[in-house]
């Protein structure tokens, strides 16, 4: 069965594609009373009544990471990259409101001290690591070059220090172990309550202006806030037990259940190398304890997401590629953003196309 949707829809006068790289207030009350205006020019339905129901899931657009200058921007190999997405990311959210059912953005959300910020560290001279150009790996903590911030401890394991000692050791072997990446030593940044981790102004307007249109709750899905490790993935943190084997943390199974309950799901956001790469791989890990078919229900815009690049320090756009080759093999789609109207969504025999 094929079923056919609207021609794209027209982009409204407010958006401005030169102000997707800065920060701003979005006028709620206003975009709020032209949504409403917007889905009865254009005979938007309430979401409610999608038969096809389409997730889009926007990794980390924040200004953490989205706006230039700010502490972790994402610049791919063009040094614009994040800026450039966002712009096609909101012109796919305006284009398509009415095929787009539920709208849910991740939120990267830190305080200071955390595993892999500089505070929590330090060598024998007192001094923290370098961010975005420090790894931490057991040898380091073996031979003495790093250790944990002993005044930590008194915010985290309440002053136990012992504790928290034993537990950095081991979570740095677990992720060796484990083949992911070494514990990287970031810049402080999604700090909560500050301005960096807010959603990019532009994305979030356009969010906001799809939840009035369509009557759709926007979902926000917190992750990274557990100090005592990393949360790239929306889906689980980098480990889950401690070094006795008592839970850490938690898979977000909620989340997982309702993307595999979804006709289709789109992904797009930041950072193609690391967050965005590490859900979706979570994604297919709980897919083929499925069925491994179900890949085939989710799309990847190659055209809103950039990896990682600090020009001479570290490029991870071949890990990042080479992420989305495995995904591609696994039965996911590829896609770039301004071509929806012709993606073929759905599985096997029973794909539903979407027609001009």
């Amino acid at each position: 069965m094929n079923t056919q949707i609207q021609t794209q829809l027209p982009i409204p006068q407010h958006f401005n594609p030169n102000q997707v790289g800065e920060v701003w207030r979005v006028p709620y009350q206003q975009r709020a009373a032209e949504a409403e205006v917007w889905a009865k020019q254009h005979d938007i339905k309430p979401a409610s009544l999608d038969k096809t129901r389409i997730c889009l899931l926007l990794i980390d657009v924040q200004n953490t990471f989205c706006i230039p200058e700010y502490e972790l921007f994402v610049g791919g190999k063009s040094g614009t990259g994040a800026v450039v997405d966002n712009r096609r990311l909101c012109e796919f959210i305006y284009r398509n409101l009415q095929a787009i059912t539920t709208i849910i953005p991740t939120l990267d959300t830190h305080k200071a001290m955390q595993i892999f910020h500089p505070i929590f560290w330090v060598n024998a001279a007192g001094e923290h690591p370098t961010p975005a150009a420090t790894n931490i790996t057991p040898a380091d903590i073996e031979q003495g070059i790093w250790k944990v911030n002993p005044p930590v401890s008194y915010s985290i394991t309440n002053g136990d220090y012992e504790l928290l000692e034993k537990h950095a050791y081991y979570y740095v072997q677990q992720l060796t172990q484990n083949g992911k990446y070494p514990l990287i030593v970031w810049p402080y940044h999604s700090m909560l309550g500050g301005i960096g981790h807010a959603l990019v102004s532009s994305i979030e307007e356009a969010i906001f202006f799809h939840c009035i249109a369509r009557q759709s709750q926007t979902q926000f899905e917190i992750k990274g806030e557990n100090p005592l490790t990393e949360n790239y993935s929306i889906l689980r943190p980098e480990v889950l037990e401690d070094f006795e084997q008592r839970p850490l943390a938690q898979k977000n199974t909620g989340l997982i259940k309702q993307l595999l309950e979804f006709d289709a799901v789109i992904i797009g956001g930041q950072a193609k190398s690391h967050c965005v790469a590490w859900t979706i791989e979570d994604l297919l890990t709980e897919i083929n304890q499925v069925d491994a078919s179900l890949a085939q229900k989710i799309y990847l815009l190659e055209d809103c997401t950039s990896p990682v690049v600090v020009p001479g320090v570290v490029d991870y756009t071949e890990q990042a590629d080479a992420a989305f080759t495995r995904f591609a093999q696994a039965g996911m789609h590829i896609v770039k953003s301004t071509e929806f109207g012709n993606w073929k969504l759905g599985m096997g025999h029973g794909a539903w196309g979407i027609g001009h």
